[in-house]
């Protein structure tokens, strides 16, 4: 009797247990849905894979800013050193920071506002009507246009920077590959122009006010020098009076200290002119951009693999259902002919409602 009863929760546990067999059986069964899901899915996505996706081309490039190369640097300051001149070793340069600059609506616009031709024998149009040219018409106000080339132009900009080592790397993509090459060369153009205006705005500033700082030392150098000469030409013999000593010292170390400054003043204004007239670049270009000659998306071979994994696993799930509708037990098929009623009665109610309301 006892044998009996610990035999029926092992009985129970097997009936609801399924097993590799069962498993395998209800997939064989079912062959036929999960294959035309197969085939269903992978139809429908490759269709609009080579029918309707746009082609994309993306150029590539990687760029880093000259501003990092301390080696330069410290070599420039030890030649300076050698006649006299004394140049600061830290890196007085802002800290660029790339990502910002490039994904920057002022950039975005210098760019969008260039010329480009769309293919070899086509005039040159302007990048913004390039990227518009199917989504606005002449009526579109100017402000609105260009807000629409900017999201659209910066959509198809991508940046990447590595930590590390200040390589930032700038994709562009198009439908065009020449188009693509040539809109990622202007941005690298762009963003040497912009560091290069910016460094001389700022050079020309530094330049005014150390001008101007020079001509007030000057002045002021020249009434000291003047006070120690009256001072000496009126004290020929101080040998016995410390007071006037201390006062020659007091003096003398006054014209001493504002002739450092002068020539340290003289020095940085030196140093500022060379800035300005600078004209090396900026940005260092450690792979040029070139003209893409294979697509970037749509992957096919890609879509094609992910479009049948998918469609396996839809027909899977199709056909465990199914199998579980047709030989599930009289109850659960009741309650599963009430759900579709009620699922009929709400679709119903809410057409009804759609005729009601028009």
């Amino acid at each position: 009797m006892a044998n009996n009863i610990s035999e029926e929760p092992q009985k129970i546990m097997e009936e609801n247990t399924i097993s590799l067999i069962d498993i395998l059986l209800i997939l064989v069964r079912q062959l036929k849905i999960i294959l035309f899901s197969i085939f269903v899915i992978v139809f429908m996505v490759n269709t609009y894979s080579f029918i309707f996706a746009d082609i994309i081309f993306t150029s590539t490039s990687k760029v880093m800013s000259s501003s990092s190369n301390v080696n330069s640097m410290s070599q420039t300051a030890g030649l300076a050193a050698q006649f006299g001149i004394s140049l600061p070793m830290a890196n007085t340069e802002p800290k660029w920071s790339y990502t910002e600059i490039l994904k920057s609506r002022n950039l975005a616009r210098l760019v969008l506002n260039k010329e480009f031709k769309v293919n070899n024998n086509s005039q040159k149009l302007k990048l913004l009507d390039i990227m518009t040219m199917s989504i606005v018409d002449e009526k579109t106000p100017k402000n609105e246009k260009m807000g629409i080339g900017i999201e659209q132009f910066l959509e198809s900009l991508n940046i990447t920077e590595d930590i590390k080592n200040g390589i930032i790397t700038i994709n562009f993509s198009s439908s065009n590959p020449i188009l693509s090459y040539e809109v990622n060369n202007a941005v690298i153009e762009e963003l040497d122009t912009y560091q290069k205006d910016f460094s001389k705005a700022k050079a020309y500033k530094t330049k005014i006010f150390i001008e101007s700082r020079i001509k007030s030392t000057e002045k002021e150098l020249m009434e000291l020098e003047e006070n120690l000469k009256i001072f000496r030409d009126r004290n020929r013999r101080i040998e016995n009076s410390p007071l006037l000593q201390l006062e020659q010292q007091r003096l003398a170390r006054e014209v001493t200290v504002l002739t450092g400054v002068f020539t340290t003043l003289k020095q940085q204004l030196e140093t500022t002119k060379i800035e300005e007239v600078r004209e090396s670049d900026y940005v260092i270009i450690l792979d040029p951009p070139e003209v893409p000659l294979f697509k970037s998306s749509p992957k096919r071979a890609k879509i094609l693999v992910g479009s049948l994994a998918f469609g396996l696993f839809i027909g899977i799930i199709f056909g465990f259902l199914k199998d579980y509708l047709e030989n599930c037990p009289k109850e659960q098929k009741k309650k599963i002919s009430k759900l579709k009623k009620y699922l009929l009665d709400l679709m119903n109610l809410s057409s009804l409602k759609k005729l009601v309301f028009k």
